[in-house]
């Protein structure tokens, strides 16, 4: 599958997502973000995949919003910041949200300019591997706009209130190792592209389905009460221990040998 703005491959249950503006450092326009969506929308469904690994071409991972040409066509524009019907994000939202509310991990690989809404995309992955002269910024601030692409809710996860005021007021740039030091990225490595493929592979070796209800778990309960995590942990392990995936775990645990998972059986 393949967009103008965003490029797809799939090899091996690891789905590579390009975003394919290498000329204007992949800026997000409005058919970025449709092609976006649409991408995810598409990955969601095949349960082939097991992991995404989300980058940039060229020699950034995105540096932001494309204004120049956004705001070229004003109605559009509008149009793609609407909320429909009862749908609880616009297009520039769920550019990002729709990564987030896929059911297997996703791995941002980031390089070069991390910008804007290249950040919030970012931040949106379960992990994000930054090589150590990737530079990020909460960068609205700079055309006197606040972060609204998912990132009050993906910024609060992370990092304390006073800095990610700080961040967003102040729109300053910082390298990968502060972000790292201010838990905005999960690693920072010279081969941003090979350690990505290395997690990729080590989540494979695990079941999908055990993969699936662990992220689901943790995204519903990381804010809720004791009971309502208990709750949850108690009704996903339920769901896994009635499949072959986890039978096929405990069978190449005791037998010691690797195991051989089937595609994830079920959402969670």
């Amino acid at each position: 599958m393949s967009e103008s703005r965003v490029t797809l491959s799939i090899e091996n249950h690891i789905a590579t997502v390009t975003l394919n503006r290498p000329d204007k450092y992949n800026g997000l326009d409005l058919e970025t973000l449709t092609a976006l969506v649409k991408t995810a929308r598409a990955l969601k469904k095949n349960r082939d995949v097991r992991v995404v690994i989300l980058r940039g071409a060229g020699k950034a991972f995105c540096a932001g919003l494309d204004f120049g040409t956004v705001t070229k066509t004003p109605m559009k524009m509008l149009l793609a910041f609407t909320k429909f019907g009862v749908r609880k994000t616009n297009l520039f939202q769920k550019a990002c949200w729709a990564w987030r509310q896929l059911p297997v991990p996703v791995i941002a690989e980031l390089h070069g300019y991390c910008y804007g809404g290249g950040l919030q995309l970012a931040l949106a992955a379960d992990f994000r591997v930054a090589a150590p002269d990737c530079e990020l910024s909460v960068m609205e601030i700079k055309w006197g706009l606040i972060p609204d692409m998912t990132g009050t809710v993906t910024l609060r996860e992370l990092v304390p209130l006073d800095v990610a005021k700080e961040l967003a007021m102040t729109g300053r740039r910082f390298d990968a190792r502060e972000a790292k030091q201010l838990n905005l990225v999960t690693r920072v490595a010279d081969d941003p592209r090979a350690e990505s493929q290395a997690l990729a592979h080590a989540l494979l070796e695990r079941s999908p389905d055990a993969i699936s209800a662990t992220k689901a778990l943790f995204q519903r309960t990381w804010n809720q009460s004791e009971d309502q995590a208990f709750h949850e942990e108690s009704r996903l392990q339920f769901k896994l221990l009635r499949g072959k995936n986890q039978g096929e775990a405990m069978a190449a645990n005791f037998k010691k040998r690797a195991p051989d998972f089937r595609n994830r059986q079920r959402d969670y």
